[in-house]
């Protein structure tokens, strides 16, 4: 059969022999993962090697064996492959296909790469940041070292041009696919209170019903996978096999999920490890759940977290193609037609979103920064500095961000930098610890013990005996295999404790419980954490959490050890020293005057201390910009005064700056030297800020504030009238009777503005607002006159306002 990829092959390896360079792409079906590396391999173009990146193991092993048998020969001969903890190599080997990681491996071991030609980016779509970094690191090996390497980057549904620019390289594209796929999508909307799973079941029998062939089903992760498992079993026609497909699985379970069933009707359930590079040749039909799942990193807790998401338009397009590998075929989408416009366009890059702790290893031990390299995503600067900041604290980093010995060592370890650290620190005796937290939980447990799981590893079938808990077998052997791989990696060491391993691996997770308050804890890294309330380790002093759900504001902890403090003490004594804690505390909503022995954000022990008044004084200021400043002590008189200055400040003249953000800015001048002793949240409020903020001015701006924007109205009996300046215009109310006789509207400021006037009646009733009192005299007064006289007859209304005496009294009775 001919694939779509070999129209374009003679363009690419003219491409590859004129520049060395190509960005290859082809849609889903076309060939190119095994026809481009083997067409490549029979140019002639080539000394030495070529190395083929795939994002995943099955992926690997699957891509060598098929180009393997298109060869005639068993893999590791002229095509092999490694990935972690496995090889199928041999001198023969001309193509080699591994995972990511050990590209960068190879990398750091021997930037020039020799005996290696090219080096091929598969599925570069996916955007993983081990792919992202090696083909920065290759780029870079090619301008200074190495020139003649051939760099080929082939994706299904990447937008090409922005890797293409970064390379400077043409792009090749494939069209077409090589059979076509019909795309059927629901009527209406998916009702939200419907489970995934349950639609998910109703679909797969809809399109078992009208289609023939293998059905190959998308969903997010292995328990959803196994839902949807337990509702199709009792309901598939006879004749049909449910074969669940993910990278956790054992890859005997894989191959027979991928290997061609001619008994029975194949229902594969798969995970996104279905997306690329493999080829299930019986599939025909592809249901696909419309869900993605990714790992989010928080930089602001430190923490990681599987998120479920839409999938992106170009993941539903790979994803459609599974169907049209071999034979027309057709896609079942669960969602509608309208709503897939609302879908993303492509998915994030992993750089953009994941732990960056490997990745700034990679970096140090690369001897340069993100920004020398050619990225195609920047990582993000937060994460990378969190990044960091572990790496310093695990001693990979000095202070400067220098690599150090001990993180050479790390980088050379097949784990994350956490449990590398752990492996070299506390040696063979921590490899159990290791395999077991880079692996998935292997028992269903409602409780947070890693001690369970431990027991788990060392003796299952005891385990299962003693335990009421379901065991994952496949994951225990798992862990079982890479604790003996890992053991030989590292020297016996100093005799730890589980949980003084777990410590070594997470000292910004040793969590101390709150006091007064069960199941809620402070981590070392200054987070908070929390424990099921009827967990066997929620009341317990101090733990290590090991494994949290990554909430940013206080994060579950799904998996812990208790840590005694002696533990604690002798791991980090050089970390753990007494201090001096002068501080606002916003839990308590006071200053917080201790002394505390601590290690990081916990304190080991605690005792009371007097403070010097100067630094209780900063402590509380720090208590105002929590409360802010309204919460603080608003008399009407400083409302006023600030009122005032704002005006005049307004309209241009030179005074202090006394808005929200001024005053905030300078708290430290105008409000530190009148709090005093206060402590509390009470005691700040109660301030007046009057004081403090009068003085702010020095004289001369009085008198410019009092002659510009005088405090209070004089009326023409000479009674002071305070004026509001809080409203779209300066204010006061007074009686109507003090303004007889007066023929010119009262104003005030540089710019004259006119007072508003509330004028009352001789009971401080509204009567009338005027910001025009000649004429108020003039036209309105009439009225007012005729309606008051008769409710007030002893208060003159005199007809000619203007002439009239000003007045507060009555007149006589009988006058």
């Amino acid at each position: 059969m001919t694939l779509p990829i070999e129209a374009v092959v003679p363009a690419l390896l003219a491409e590859l022999a004129a520049s060395g360079l190509a960005v290859l792409q082809a849609p889903p079906g076309a060939g190119k993962t095994t026809h481009v590396p083997l067409a490549l391999l029979a140019s002639g173009l080539l000394a030495g090697r070529v190395l083929m990146l795939e994002p995943r193991r099955l992926a690997a092993r699957a891509a060598a064996e098929r180009m393997a048998e298109t060869l005639g020969e068993p893999v590791g001969q002229r095509v092999g492959y490694r990935i972690r903890g496995e090889a199928k190599i041999s001198p023969a080997t001309r193509i080699e296909v591994v995972t990511e990681g050990i590209l960068t491996r190879m990398l750091q071991s021997d930037p020039a790469l020799p005996g290696v030609s090219a080096v091929i980016f598969d599925e570069f779509h996916e955007r993983s940041l081990n792919a992202d970094l090696g083909l920065a690191l290759t780029w870079e090996v090619r301008g200074a070292l190495r020139p003649d390497l051939m760099i080929l980057v082939m994706s299904a549904t990447l937008d090409a041009a922005p890797v293409a620019a970064l390379l400077k390289a043409r792009v090749i594209t494939s069209a077409g696919r090589a059979f076509a796929v019909e795309t059927r999508w629901l009527d209406r909307p998916l009702a939200k209170a419907v489970p995934l799973e349950q639609a998910c079941a109703e679909l797969v029998l809809t399109a078992m019903a009208e289609t023939e062939g293998g059905v190959l089903v998308f969903l997010p992760g292995e328990r959803e996978i196994r839902r949807l498992e337990a509702l199709l079993g009792a309901r598939v026609p006879a004749g049909c096999a449910i074969r669940p497909l993910y990278g956790a699985m054992e890859f005997a379970a894989q191959r027979a999920a991928i290997a061609p069933d001619r008994q029975k009707r194949k229902i594969v359930l798969a995970t996104a490890i279905a997306e690329t590079s493999l080829t299930i040749e019986d599939v025909r039909v592809v249901v696909d759940a419309g869900r993605a799942r990714r790992a989010r990193f928080d930089p602001a807790s430190g923490m990681a977290r599987l998120v479920t998401e839409r999938v992106t338009r170009a993941e539903a397009d790979q994803r459609r193609g599974r169907a049209g590998r071999v034979a027309p075929g057709v896609c079942y989408r669960l969602w509608t037609r309208g709503e897939e416009g609302a879908l993303a366009a492509f998915p994030p890059a992993e750089i953009e979103a994941a732990d960056l702790t490997g990745f700034a290893l990679e970096l140090a031990l690369w001897g340069s920064g993100e920004a020398g390299l050619a990225l195609l995503t920047p990582p993000n600067p937060g994460a990378l500095a969190e990044a960091r900041g572990l790496l310093t604290t695990l001693e990979a980093l000095d202070p400067g961000g220098r690599i150090t010995a001990h993180g050479r060592a790390l980088a050379a370890l097949p784990l994350h930098p956490r449990l590398g650290h752990m492996l070299l620190r506390a040696g063979k005796a921590a490899a159990p610890m290791a395999a077991l937290l880079a692996e998935r939980d292997p028992i269903k447990a409602a409780v947070s013990d890693l001690g369970l799981r431990l027991e788990a590893v060392r003796d299952p079938s005891g385990f299962e005996r003693a335990r009421p808990y379901p065991l994952n077998r496949a994951i225990v052997e798992r862990v079982r295999q890479e604790t003996r791989r890992l053991e030989r990696l590292v020297p016996s060491s100093a005799t730890t404790s589980p949980a003084e391993q777990a410590a070594l691996a997470y000292p910004d997770r040793i969590g101390q419980r709150r006091k007064g308050e069960a199941a809620r804890f402070l981590l070392s890294g200054g987070k908070g954490a929390v424990l099921e309330p009827g967990d066997p380790l929620a009341a317990v002093p101090l733990l290590v959490a090991t494994d949290l759900d990554g909430d940013p504001r206080e994060a579950r902890i799904r998996q812990a050890i208790l840590l005694p403090e002696a533990s604690l003490r002798r791991l980090f004594a050089s970390q753990i020293a007494w201090s001096d804690i002068c501080e606002w505390s916003r839990r308590d909503g006071r200053v917080l005057m201790r002394q505390q022995e601590r290690f990081g954000a916990i304190a080991l022990a605690d005792r009371a201390w007097a403070a010097p008044p100067d630094l209780v004084a900063r402590a509380a200021l720090d208590g105002v910009r929590d409360l802010g400043l309204a919460a603080m002590g608003w008399s009407a008189t400083a409302l006023r005064f600030r009122a005032r200055v704002v005006l005049l400040q307004a309209q241009g003249s030179d005074l202090p700056d006394l808005s929200d953000a001024g005053l905030l800015a300078g708290l430290e001048h105008w409000l530190l030297p009148h709090l005093g002793a206060r402590r509390t949240a009470e005691e700040l409020k109660a301030l007046d800020l009057t004081a403090p903020l009068q003085a702010m001015l020095s004289q001369p701006q009085h008198q410019l504030l009092d002659r510009l924007a005088p405090h209070a109205f004089t009326t023409p009996l000479g009674r002071q009238v305070p004026i509001d300046y809080s409203g779209a215009a300066p204010a006061i109310e007074l009686r109507l009777q003090e303004l007889f006789g007066v023929t010119t509207h009262p104003t005030v400021g540089p710019q004259r503005l006119a007072l508003r006037l509330t004028l009352l009646s001789p009971s401080a009733k509204p009567i009338q607002i005027t910001q025009d009192l000649p004429g108020f005299w003039a036209t309105s007064y009439a009225d007012v006159r005729r309606d008051m006289r008769g409710r007030y007859p002893r208060h003159p209304w005199p007809e000619n306002p203007h002439q009239a005496e000003p007045t507060q009294r009555a007149k006589p009775r009988g006058t």
